[in-house]
């Protein structure tokens, strides 16, 4: 294990956003319990697609959409609030 100092832009919590030293933008830290849920919620979209049930596949993919945008919004408030441009 190798210990580094890290930017920290947001609270410590489960998504903190992140820069690692020589990487020019940050990143979120996504713990692994969060990481679990959210391959678990991929997992019944495509459980759903296998059966073909397509409402269920719906709902569950945009409960996963909506988990995914708020992590994209905090990163992207973080970056604006510390005026660092989108790598995207």
């Amino acid at each position: 294990m190798e210990r580094i100092e890290a930017e920290l832009f947001t609270d410590g919590s489960n998504d903190a956003v992140v820069r690692l030293p020589g990487r020019r933008f940050p990143g979120v830290l996504v713990q692994g319990d969060s990481l679990h849920i959210l391959r678990s919620a991929v997992a019944e979209v495509v459980e759903a697609c296998e059966r073909g049930d397509v409402d269920e596949a719906r709902d569950s993919s945009g409960l996963l959409l909506v988990d995914l945008d708020a992590l994209l919004a905090r990163y992207e408030a973080a970056l604006n609030e510390h005026e660092i441009p989108r790598p995207y």
